[in-house]
Parts: C-alpha cells; structure tokens; sequence
C-alpha cells in the first residue's frame, strides 16, 4: 500500500489523502492554523492512484 499525505504549506501539519479526499475542501486541522487545504492541492499522479485505489484505504 501507499501512503498518499499532504502537508499543509502554512504551518506542516500531515494530512492523509483520504480525508482530502473525503472532505474535498477542508481547513487545516490544526487548531491555530486558518489554511484551507484540497484534494486538489494532491499532484494529478497522486489524486489519480487514490481514487483507483480508494477500497484499500480506510479512515
């Protein structure tokens, strides 16, 4: 399996890809950080395997 993350430019916090995935659109879940972070902000490559592979990632 492969491990599909997203750090937030703002402050670094790690995101997973599937919860971009889930959320689309989401604000950064650090507590003092107003960052919105995208599925879309995953390169094309990466957004393409996470959806062919989405049944082997669960939350």
């Amino acid at each position: 399996m492969r491990i599909i993350t997203h750090s937030c430019p703002e402050c670094g916090t790690v995101v997973a890809a599937n919860e971009l995935e889930d959320n689309r659109v989401m604000k950064c879940p650090r507590e003092d950080c107003q960052e919105v972070l995208r599925f879309d902000d995953l390169s094309e490559e990466e957004q393409e395997f996470f959806l062919d592979s989405r049944g082997k990632y669960q939350i």
